[in-house]
């Protein structure tokens, strides 16, 4: 029997492990997929001690960057962009090798791509949080220009939300909601921009999937914008994380 299993703190809302073990049993694949909380990320090598048969992990909040250290490898994505949600572990005579990728980037850029229309080739990404190195990354790749809104210290190619005005609503038809705003029970929260000034021409993609049209999404639609949510994005990061893991 293959395991797997999922590092983070706190795990109480684990779509991980929820859409893993459905998969399993669905498909009668002869493998467990298991929550392990810890609260400090030095606990991550008992983990890989303590349980031989694990062959894949994935890391969520906040364990993305503070994994890196204890890995012995990352992929060209996990590297640039500085982050990792999938360990693959090979245990062989000589030891246990593991190594790192980012499979964020897979999920958005399938999800993101076949809505893409020629006028949105400039984006902006509302947070500049850990979720947003993904995105930036993918959207270099596909030759989209980006600038981050932020509340916190303004770093090169960021700006405040209270400059958001009608000309970069006008210029930048791709708007990406990278925060935790509106993620359910708080449903009544969205970021602050100036939503009078979406068209129909825009496109609002959301990282939150719980509730499934947040109130970013719902003042978009509103104004005949085309609208995503992050469960897709979601679905296509685990596929692509159980693909490396069975390689």
């Amino acid at each position: 029997m293959k395991r797997y299993g999922l590092i983070g703190y706190p795990l109480t809302h684990s779509f991980s492990k929820r859409y893993f073990t459905e998969k399993f049993e669905t498909k009668k694949i002869d493998s467990t997929y298991e929550n392990f909380e810890i609260d400090n990320i030095d606990k991550f090598p008992e983990i890989i001690k303590n349980n031989p048969e694990i062959i894949g992990l994935n890391v969520t909040i906040p364990y993305k960057e503070q994994v890196i250290p204890f890995l012995d490898e990352l992929n060209d994505s996990a590297r640039e962009i500085g982050a990792v949600n999938t360990v693959k572990i090979t245990r062989s005579q000589s030891g246990v090798h593991l190594k790192g990728f980012n499979t964020d980037t897979f999920g958005f850029e399938s999800s993101l791509k076949p809505l893409l229309k020629p006028h949105h080739n400039k984006a902006l990404i509302l947070g500049t949080g850990g979720a947003s190195k993904a995105l930036k990354y993918v959207l270099s790749k596909l030759g989209i220009d980006f600038i981050s809104a932020s509340i916190e210290e303004l770093k090169e190619n960021e700006i405040r939300y209270e400059d958001i005005d009608e000309a970069m609503m006008a210029e930048r038809l791709l708007i990406i909601h990278a925060t935790p705003l509106g993620t359910f029970p708080k449903t009544d929260a969205c970021a602050n921009i100036p939503y009078e000034f979406i068209t129909e021409k825009h496109l609002l993609f959301d990282l939150v999937y719980n509730p499934e049209v947040t109130l970013f999404l719902q003042k978009g639609a509103e104004k005949g914008a085309t609208i995503k949510n992050g469960y897709d994005m979601l679905l296509g990061q685990a596929n692509k994380a159980y693909e490396i893991w069975n390689e």
